[in-house]
């Protein structure tokens, strides 16, 4: 009888990100656990369950359970291992968070990974066949991406998702910005996968469109430009993260939009020097962003722009003045968050030595709350001034008038639109 592997997705209890809406639907397919899956001996029996979507059955037969979590969805995933364990059932958990606090998570788990789980998920299913599962399983080299195991999408639910196909390119960024848990869990070595393997992986799809989640798909300008090349005959339409060093490089500008790439974020952070040093960003540059803005609309690419409120530098000024730049730019969508310090990255030592973390409830780490002391405001002031953006950006009129700068691209623009409109009307 084949051994039965539960992969678990746990949910967020707070915050307005990475829950399923009312009408059933999430945001892009996370690889983590499809992966695990594909990983996992052909002789087990691998489920994969989104707990956003129903309750956790603990009576059900498992011999092994695998949770991954953000650390907004920790307290949910260490309920769920909890309840797993008081059955007998062992709990294996893995990720970001986990990584950076291990010795908590183990509280709650039997086991767990630190760092990227393909050098040691054989190891450790193996030892639990045997018997003698560790309790800790870490990876003392990066994975370099060569011969990747495809996702195991068939054990989704794709009815639940509003993009099914994504996929990675690369892994790591050759930044270290300071409250980027990025470079803490896959370091800052820019690995890059052979397009061969990715060209496949996206022949494989079944729809047109889809997204690279790499958090910088433009990280080496080279193979990024190669593997636009080996897109172009596909005919498809994606999107993808890339720094505003896009915009420096015509070449790589031109092929990112005839290969199909329709929008791309960008995180623009601030429009302080000041703040872009202190994160270790300095590299940005808000006096190049409204030329970079104008290079990318010409290519016909939508601008995602993500910000941050609450740097060191900032005071109440900063939310009016972000938004004027959002509407004067007709950046396309605009994602906030208020800066908040992950365990495992250096904002995090560093607002914990300076004694400036007020809260430590991990369900609150979704970057839509204020967990810390600013600097230059109030912690009132500084939600109230996020909530404000967000109803000033998905105004109706201030909507209208991004989405109608062109023609091109209208549909996609105006659906990010009210995607992000729906999370705007949930705030206060």
């Amino acid at each position: 009888m084949k051994k039965k592997l539960l992969l678990i997705l746990p949910r967020s209890e707070k915050g307005f990100w990475g829950k399923v809406s009312k009408s059933g639907k999430a945001g892009f397919v996370r690889l983590s656990l499809p992966t695990i899956a594909a990983l996992t001996p052909s002789d087990w029996d691998v489920e994969i369950f989104d707990s956003r979507t129903a309750p956790v059955d603990f009576n059900s037969e498992i011999d092994l359970v695998g949770i991954t979590a953000f650390t907004a969805e920790i307290p949910n995933a260490y309920k769920i291992a909890d309840g797993f364990r008081n059955r007998g059932v062992k709990v294996v958990m893995g990720g970001i968070h986990v990584s950076a606090l291990p010795e908590e998570t183990l509280e709650h788990a039997d086991s767990v990974v630190v760092g990227e789980a393909e050098k040691v998920w054989e190891e450790l299913v193996h030892d639990f066949e045997e018997g003698a599962l560790k309790s800790l399983y870490h990876s003392d080299e990066l994975f370099e991406m060569n011969g990747m195991a495809i996702p195991r999408r068939d054990l989704l639910d794709r009815s639940i998702y509003t993009s099914f196909n994504s996929l990675q390119a690369t892994r790591g960024c050759p930044f270290n910005c300071e409250y980027c848990a990025v470079t803490a869990f896959f370091g800052n070595k820019f690995r890059t996968r052979p397009i061969p393997d990715i060209i496949k992986e996206i022949k494989g799809f079944d729809t047109r469109e889809f997204f690279f989640l790499d958090d910088n798909i433009t990280g080496l300008p080279g193979h990024a430009k190669e593997l636009f090349k080996a897109l172009i005959p596909l005919k498809r339409i994606w999107g993808g993260q890339a720094s505003i060093k896009i915009a420096r490089d015509e070449e790589l500008l031109s092929l990112y939009a005839k290969s199909g790439g329709r929008y791309v974020l960008i995180g623009f952070e601030t429009l302080s020097e000041e703040n872009l040093r202190k994160i270790n960003k300095s590299w940005n540059s808000p006096d190049a962003y409204k030329e970079a803005i104008r290079k990318i609309h010409r290519a016909g690419i939508n601008i995602i722009g993500s910000f941050i409120f609450g740097l060191d530098e900032d005071d109440t000024t900063v939310f009016k003045r972000t938004v004027d730049f959002v509407m004067e730019n007709n950046i396309d969508a605009a994602q906030f968050h208020i800066l908040t310090p992950f365990p495992g990255t250096r904002l995090f030592t560093a607002m914990e030595k300076e004694g400036r973390i007020t809260d430590r409830d991990w369900s609150k780490y979704h970057t839509s709350e204020v967990i810390f002391r600013p600097k230059g405001m109030t912690a009132d002031e500084l939600q109230h001034g996020y909530w404000w953006a967000y109803h000033q950006t998905y105004s109706l009129k201030n909507m209208l008038k991004r989405s109608l700068r062109s023609p091109q691209n209208l549909v996609i623009r105006i659906g990010m639109n009210l995607s992000y409109r729906k999370k705007a009307m949930q705030m206060p």
